[in-house]
């Protein structure tokens, strides 16, 4: 018995050597700059592909570098959309989007994989998902990412099936407009902290 319970010490003493020798999770937080990061959309009609933007409110998310689990969010405002268009945007906010109900477009990171490195270009992604017309859908965004000291700059572009999705569709009999919508999405951020967790 004794021998036995020797024996159990030493396993737990191990794994708690081993479990103390792990390398502590690096939680990085990227706050992103408003002013220069830009949301970019591009749908195509009969007569013309139409080009525009949306502005970013907010953008924060946190995330470890070498992946796992990712939070924070990217909020877009509904109500921005600009396509150069006065008639064509105030269809596309007030009865495309409605924005005086769905005010922000919203994309939550959950998951990210790959590895970001510490210096140069990486390649990621992040999975979450995004709240659009008060519906939340799966999202996977595959991001090209390059850090330059505290900076990150990342782009990304993925296609928004909107009628799919329940919103209304723009078009009549005599203008055909497609049924998804391109966004890309050019980030620019600055790394907040870093806080090991043991």
């Amino acid at each position: 018995m004794r021998n036995w319970v020797i024996r159990c010490s030493s396993v737990l003493v191990t794994l708690a050597l081993l479990c103390s020798a792990a390398p502590a999770q690096r939680q990085q937080t990227l706050d992103l700059d408003t002013s220069q990061s830009k949301v970019q959309f591009t749908v195509d009609s009969t007569l013309h592909t139409v080009h525009g933007t949306f502005l970013l409110k907010s953008g924060s998310v946190q995330f470890d570098p070498a992946g796992g689990p990712a939070s924070g969010q990217l909020v877009v405002n509904a109500t921005s959309g600009d396509s150069g268009n006065k008639s064509r945007d105030h269809k596309m906010t007030h009865e495309v989007l409605e924005g005086e109900k769905y005010q922000e477009i919203i994309f939550t990171p959950q998951q990210m994989k790959g590895t970001l490195a510490s210096s140069g270009n990486s390649k990621i992604q992040l999975e979450g998902s995004i709240s659009l017309h008060g519906q939340s859908h799966p999202l996977v965004l595959n991001v090209d990412a390059q850090v330059q000291g505290n900076s990150l700059t990342a782009d990304t572009s993925f296609e928004i099936p909107y009628i799919q999705w329940g919103l209304k569709n723009p078009g009549n009999f005599l203008l055909h407009v497609s049924d998804k919508v391109e966004i890309h999405i050019h980030a620019v951020g600055q790394f907040k902290q870093l806080t090991p967790h043991h």
